[in-house]
């Protein structure tokens, strides 16, 4: 087996797929953290990285949390809306235009 199957490096916009717009990630802002949905594999590190590397800044934690998709009744049975996940990323320095840079 080669070693290219194990490699876990991955494009850091693979990773952050998008900033979350709501009024709870509006008020974080404030503290210094955003919100952003990111792949359902990704871990922390993984997404400390992508920040990082996108923004440049200095990122101090991340928080992730893994939301169920809501089930919901169709004309033709039940259907599921798609898993996601959110990371909110805490900076140590530094502030991102998320709506310039995605």
């Amino acid at each position: 087996m080669s070693t290219a199957a194990f490699n876990t490096s991955k494009d850091p916009r693979d990773i952050l797929l998008s900033p979350v717009v709501s009024e709870k990630s509006y008020a974080l802002l404030d503290q210094g953290k955003y919100t952003f949905v990111v792949d359902p594999r990704s871990n922390k590190s993984e997404i400390k990285r992508a920040v990082e590397s996108i923004f440049g800044v200095k990122v101090e934690s991340v928080h992730t949390l893994n939301r169920p998709g809501k089930t919901r009744r169709t004309r033709f049975g039940t259907g599921k809306r798609k898993d996601t996940k959110r990371a909110i990323v805490t900076l140590r320095e530094g502030t991102i235009d998320i709506f310039g840079t995605l």
